[in-house]
């Protein structure tokens, strides 16, 4: 992330915030030569060249506040106040017409590449030539350097783009909620992600999407719903993602315009200037800061996924343009933490398994590669510096491994992984169908029997003797090994090295997970305009770690009621428009 030197400051009003405006993407890189001078560009079109299309978010009609998040509010400078403030919601409802300077009423969308899994695609371009995909929805209004770092604010749902490829360019009540907070509970967990801003709702304005019966089990959406538009604010240091630095790759690569090699440089600088400009130094050579730049992605992307599996977190659409090249969680569309485990999680009908629960590592794996790709043209007449690269790429898989070996051994409270206790535990997991947040929580606590291992069990094993006796083997099997290999401090042999060994535990396992049948009853209160849900919700996810009340417990930390699995919307989705 890009940090600037500035003194901390309270901002109270609009005013304030436009004081720190600084649009280093606008100003820097290339607009499209065939933009709108109005920057009225709603319908879909090709867009050939350029890294941004201005365009004016179009406003929600009758907007009203439904949250904001305050512990980022407070981490930026922002009072409270300022998110039920008239002029700060216009603006981040999408009228940037009154807006004071030097804040800009026109605002910007990217087009992107699409790959997926690895594989380059064109057809889901309407005019199949990969010219017509990018933000179809999501309209970039700010960027500001706030107490010394740069962000940038997006309207999700702000409106169509020439990307909209036909859509209507909005947000419904129901995906915002989720992404809005999602956001907050996985910066909460301790996995770099977006953030969340504000949520604002429309009280007028609908929109028709396809969803499911109540209590069906069907894979596909049956009917069409009427549902609210809203507009959530996501933040973070850039939006830049895999799919840029592609779609810049192909372009250079088949020479399709004579700035391609040129855009395609300039987009990768700005990457480092906006993401990693403390780690690369910018009076290296371009040939230089590509390879460093692949080293420190690759170092970014393998501890995120790391972290993904071990809070139970799939992204279920992992392609190349939902990867975040700044190496964090990005886009929560058909997103889901599982409830009873199982390898081959995956939210999304559409997904399959290359985007399953344990497959992320090789779906990321995929996308580095495809990163990779995108860089080479720089560098490829420096056969050592090419070398490096493909050297750093085929190395993303043991450097994967490494993370998910760290991971695996700090979730289960060991200063060395052993693969036997760790395959046993797998073979266990699945054969008694655990609750994967509940049976680490309880684990940490290290316990003397399984008692505690058994309020994680779904289904009859509770009754399994066969199934109770591998439990109290395996359970001892780790004792001892924690006993025998973990240093004093943390070896569980006295009740202080106990409890410091429980404690090192609670801060990697959390006991509270941002479980989708949570998410159901929060936003259909809400189209009630009961937001009381969602602000609880608000105030359990942000603190996962945290013991909190015996009511919030009873509530939210349990296993998946058995009427809600395979229940279509709740155990799995289709798409989260």
């Amino acid at each position: 992330m890009q940090k600037i030197k500035q003194t901390y400051q309270v901002i109270k009003t609009l005013h304030d915030l436009a004081k720190l405006a600084s649009y280093s993407l606008m100003d820097k890189l290339n607009s499209d030569p065939d933009s709108k001078e109005n920057a009225i560009d709603y319908l879909p079109r090709q867009v050939f060249s350029g890294h941004y299309v201005p365009v004016k978010p179009t406003p929600m009609e009758a907007p009203i506040y439904i949250t904001h998040s305050k512990n980022f509010f407070d981490e930026l400078g922002f009072c409270n106040s300022l998110a039920t403030s008239e002029d700060f919601i216009r603006m981040f409802s999408g009228d940037t017409s009154q807006l004071p300077e030097p804040l800009r009423k026109i605002g910007w969308a990217t087009g992107y590449a699409l790959s997926i899994y690895g594989t380059e695609y064109y057809e889901q371009c309407p005019f199949k030539t990969g010219n017509g995909y990018g933000d179809g929805r999501a309209i970039s209004i700010l960027e500001a350097v706030i107490n010394g770092k740069r962000w940038e604010m997006q309207l999700k749902g702000g409106g169509r783009t020439p990307y909209c490829r036909g859509a209507d360019g909005r947000a419904v009540l129901r995906s915002s909620i989720r992404e809005f907070l999602a956001q907050e509970h996985m910066h909460a967990l301790g996995v770099p992600t977006s953030r969340s801003l504000s949520l604002y709702v429309s009280q007028t304005e609908k929109v028709r999407r396809p969803w499911f019966i109540n209590g069906s089990y069907s894979k596909d959406p049956e009917v069409m719903i009427e549902e609210s538009v809203a507009i959530s604010t996501r933040v973070a240091p850039s939006f830049l993602r895999v799919g840029q630095l592609e779609l810049f790759g192909r372009r250079a690569r088949k020479n399709e315009y004579p700035k391609a090699m040129e855009e395609l440089e300039m987009i990768m600088l700005h990457l480092i200037d906006r993401e990693y400009s403390d780690v690369i130094d910018k009076n290296l050579t371009t040939e230089e800061k590509v390879v460093l730049l692949a080293r420190e992605f690759r170092s970014r992307l393998t501890s995120l996924v790391a972290n993904w599996i071990r809070v139970g977190y799939c992204q279920g659409n992992f392609n190349g343009d939902n990867c975040a090249a700044g190496g964090f969680t990005l886009d929560y569309g058909p997103f889901g933490f599982m409830d009873m485990f199982d390898p081959r999680y995956q939210p999304w009908t559409g997904g399959g398994a290359h985007f399953s629960f344990l497959n992320q590592p090789q779906a990321a794996e995929r996308n580095f590669h495809m990163f990779c790709t995108a860089l080479q043209p720089l560098i490829e007449s420096h056969k050592n510096k090419l070398q490096e690269l493909e050297k750093i790429r085929d190395d993303f898989s043991k450097v994967m491994q490494e993370k998910m070996i760290q991971m695996w051994a700090s979730k289960l409270g060991l200063q060395t992984f052993n693969a036997n206790i760790f395959n046993e535990l797998i073979e266990l997991m699945i054969e008694t169908s655990v609750d994967y947040t509940i049976f680490f929580r309880e684990l940490s606590c290290v316990p003397d029997n399984i008692s505690l291992l058994a309020k994680s069990f779904y289904g009859d094993a509770i009754n399994d003797e066969k199934i109770l006796k591998s439990w109290s083997e395996w359970l001892k099997k780790w004792k001892s090994l924690i006993n025998k290999t973990n240093p004093m401090y943390i070896n569980a042999t006295s009740t202080e090295s106990l409890e410091k060994l429980s404690k090192e535990m609670k801060q990697v396992n959390p006991k509270y997970s941002l479980r989708e049948w949570f998410l159901v009853p929060a936003y259909q209160e809400a189209e009630k305009t009961n937001y009381a849900l969602i602000k609880e919700l608000q105030e359990v996810m942000t603190n996962p770690y945290a013991e909190q009340f015996s009511e919030v417990e009873k509530k939210f930390y349990r296993e998946k009621p058995s009427e809600f699995f395979d229940i279509a919307g709740i155990s799995h989705i289709s798409c989260s428009s």
